[in-house]
């Protein structure tokens, strides 16, 4: 009775899934090497990318009636697109702006799961770039993986310092690039040529081509499986309808080798001959086989392999293709559903209420400050109160403006009421308001300050403070 009973682990899995592959696109160390593929989702990923890219290192370079035409200019905290200035005050408009791309994505990933993640977000797309550095100086997967093993000899020094020299030279570009749209560009890109750069604009290089460099070469799929918050509650979103990367067991099952030209029923197969190119190309290695997972970034890469295979075996594309939980289990995939409708409804709605918000932005800006002082009384025996109003000219060009107080026979502006501002010039004008009226109405009133261009009426600013009086006198 003492002896004990031996126990042996044995991996246990359901019949009617496929197991998980182990470890067949990682070399010894556990390093994910992909292999080079073709096909329509790789083109339409290029394509995309290309012009992010274009739009993103292009666009910095740009100018706009002597300025650069896209600057947040932090030094002067105002953000210049093209021929608009928006400043601090309109940082409403920007908080839209992000609500509604959050809210554009939550949609999109309703419709189509993580096609953002796959085609567009900066860490897959940086690291697809790395990668291809990586294979212009290190060579295909194979070749990577025997390198990785080689010992240290000229050829793979010489190998490993282009691609390093490569990833660097990009993540500098991305750098400048990117605090350039902070600081001046031309500038900046002047003295990092100088070797003259310093300070601040330093610090956010280093920064930058550090954490790009860093991304992209070495942690890559790592960001995507452990850091980015989006696949922990992308399964909140997806429901039976969505359209994922997925694998048709049905259609796939039982998987096996086979020559070319055998019928699969024949030899008690489906369409999957087990070669693994689903896993070889996935940037996160993962088996797309094992279905849905958190890991996958729906870069479409194992359905461009898959497709390729099943061409050269002869059987019909889409064993791994978008499709959605409901078509998997013989149902049809609905489209246009309440849930997918109502995002729709709502981002639109979104979208016209901040294209009417920026239509209707008042391009004169007016804040009041009230003096920390309570009231005092001027030299008639009147009972003031003294006010700083900051008005900002919002414009490109120089404009006229009056200041007066709105609806108020019982209260008088004393100060400079006729300004002339240069473009995004900003004033502080002090002021002062006194009460006309023998006996206030209330300790406490609200007053109404109003900036007017003299050129354009319609163009004004409304801002409220409080006058404070004593009730007797």
């Amino acid at each position: 009775m003492s002896e004990q009973i031996p126990v042996q682990i044995i991996e246990s899995f359901e019949a009617s899934r496929p197991r998980a592959a182990k470890n067949k696109n990682k070399s010894s160390d556990n390093v994910i090497h992909t292999r080079s593929f073709t096909g329509l989702y790789r083109t339409l990923r290029i394509v995309g990318t290309g012009f992010l890219f274009l739009l993103f290192f292009g666009t910095v370079w740009l100018n706009w009636d002597g300025r650069q035409a896209v600057l947040w200019d932090l030094s002067e905290s105002k953000f210049h697109i093209f021929g608009a200035t928006f400043w601090p005050q309109d940082f409403i408009l920007l908080s839209a702006l992000l609500i509604i791309a959050a809210f554009g994505l939550f949609a999109i990933t309703v419709f189509a799961g993580r096609v953002w993640c796959g085609y567009t977000c900066p860490q897959s797309t940086w690291t697809w770039l790395f990668m291809w550095c990586e294979k212009i100086t290190e060579g295909d997967r194979n070749q990577r993986i025997k390198l990785q093993a080689a010992p240290w000899r000229l050829n793979k020094v010489l190998r490993r310092t282009a691609k390093h020299t490569l990833w660097l030279a990009i993540s500098v570009m991305t750098a400048l690039t990117f605090v350039g749209y902070f600081t001046p560009v031309r500038p900046l890109a002047t003295e990092l040529l100088t070797l003259e750069i310093a300070g601040i604009s330093l610090f956010w290089m280093l920064f930058f081509t550090g954490a790009t460099y860093i991304s992209a070469g070495w942690l890559r799929e790592a960001v995507c499986m452990h850091m980015c918050p989006y696949a922990r509650f992308q399964s909140v979103m997806f429901d039976k309808d969505t359209l994922a990367i997925s694998y048709d067991v049905a259609r796939g099952e039982s998987r096996g080798p086979r020559k070319r030209g055998v019928e699969p029923k024949q030899e008690g197969l489906g369409d999957c001959i087990d070669c693994y190119m689903c896993v070889q190309v996935c940037p996160t290695g993962i088996d797309i086989r094992d279905g849905l997972q958190m890991e996958c970034i729906g870069c479409a890469a194992c359905i461009d392999a898959c497709d390729s295979v099943m061409d050269k075996m002869g059987y019909a594309p889409g064993l791994v293709r978008y499709t959605s939980e409901h078509e998997l289990q013989g149902g049809k995939t609905h489209l246009l559903r309440p849930r997918l409708i109502g995002y729709a409804v709502v981002l639109l709605l979104m979208i016209g209420a901040l294209v009417i918000a920026l239509n209707q932005r008042t391009m004169v800006s007016l804040d009041v400050i009230k003096d920390r002082g309570l009231f005092r009384e001027n030299s008639q025996g009147q009972i003031e109160n003294i006010y700083s109003l900051k008005i900002i000219n919002k414009t490109q060009e120089p404009q006229n403006y009056r200041v007066s107080l709105q609806d108020s026979e019982d209260f008088q502006l004393q100060g400079k009421t006729e300004l002339s501002l240069a473009p995004g010039e900003i004033v502080d004008v002090p002021v002062s308001v006194a009460l006309l009226a023998d006996r206030p109405k209330s300790s406490s009133q609200t007053i109404e300050f109003v900036v007017t261009d003299t050129d354009e009426p319609d163009v004004r600013s409304v801002a409220k403070s409080r006058f404070v009086a004593p009730l007797n006198r």
